[in-house]
């Protein structure tokens, strides 16, 4: 016999599936029925039922539930070594190749952070190699998410005190105005456009890219839908490529046969 308190949670994913587009079954389901049960107890409710209720009701409701799925945490040069890395061996690389556009793509990039951050790092590399004249010509960023809220924000380019806790110095000063609001700086910001993709759902953007970045985002899925992705990511990056996962994250299942470390302790891989 099947448990009620399942079969309950089952209706209410296929819910969420079906109304938003949403694809809980990709993700795993510890990590669905704790972020759930967040907004369960914020709303006072306490069966999956009454929850379902609540989001027929309450189309607000659906904004916060996707919000809390989609795990909208970062900063701008999360994890330092991480970008030194990508300062260090990777933008060196890729500057010296015939490729331009010079393609990056942040997948999964919350409200920016990420994005103008790697394209942050690109100018500093053409401004101390001073190859700044066309520099939108030669590097292109695109920053995904399926949160168009978070898009939004990411659109404005300003961020607040917090976002710069794993920031360098040099790099704020250099690249973000001085007082609130902190606003990245024209020159960065037209290196970068952002759309809504479904990471899930959706075949890559047009490529071949050069540098995919996905981090901490990965962790959230089941390893099916993990393999998955490792197989469009390789497809979608050109042979010189980079992939740049999170700190937590590795390559599964077949992908690991596509794929070889360059700095396994950063995440960072290239298509084989």
């Amino acid at each position: 016999m099947s448990d009620p308190v399942d079969a309950a949670f089952n209706a209410l994913t296929q819910k969420i599936a079906r109304d938003k587009g949403f694809g809980c079954a990709s993700y795993k389901e510890k990590c669905l029925r704790r972020r759930i049960a967040v907004r369960m107890r914020a709303r006072g409710v306490h069966t999956y039922g009454d929850y379902s209720r609540v989001l027929d009701t309450d189309a607000t409701e659906y904004e916060r539930l996707l919000d809390a799925l989609t795990i909208n945490v970062t900063k701008l040069f999360r994890n330092w070594e991480t970008y030194a890395v990508i300062a260090d061996r990777v933008i060196p690389a890729l500057w010296s190749s015939e490729n331009t556009p010079i393609k990056v793509w942040s997948a999964g990039c919350s409200s920016g952070e990420e994005p103008y951050s790697l394209a942050a790092l690109f100018h500093r590399h053409a401004e101390s190699a001073g190859q700044l004249d066309g520099l939108p010509r030669r590097v292109s960023v695109l920053g995904s998410d399926i949160d168009v809220r978070c898009l939004a924000a990411a659109e404005n380019g300003t961020f607040e005190e917090g976002d710069f806790a794993d920031t360098p110095t040099a790099l704020r000063q250099r690249y973000f105005a001085p007082t609130a609001p902190f606003t990245i700086v024209p020159d960065v910001r037209r290196l970068v456009r952002f759309e809504r993709r479904d990471l899930l759902a959706e075949a890559p953007p047009p490529g071949p890219h050069h540098l995919i970045v996905c981090r901490n985002v990965l962790i959230y899925f089941d390893r099916d839908t993990q393999e998955r992705l490792f197989e469009k990511f390789h497809s979608a990056l050109a042979p010189d490529g980079f992939l740049v996962l999170g700190k937590v994250e590795t390559i599964l299942g077949e992908a690991r046969t596509r794929f070889v470390a360059v700095e396994g302790r950063e995440r960072v891989f290239r298509p084989l």
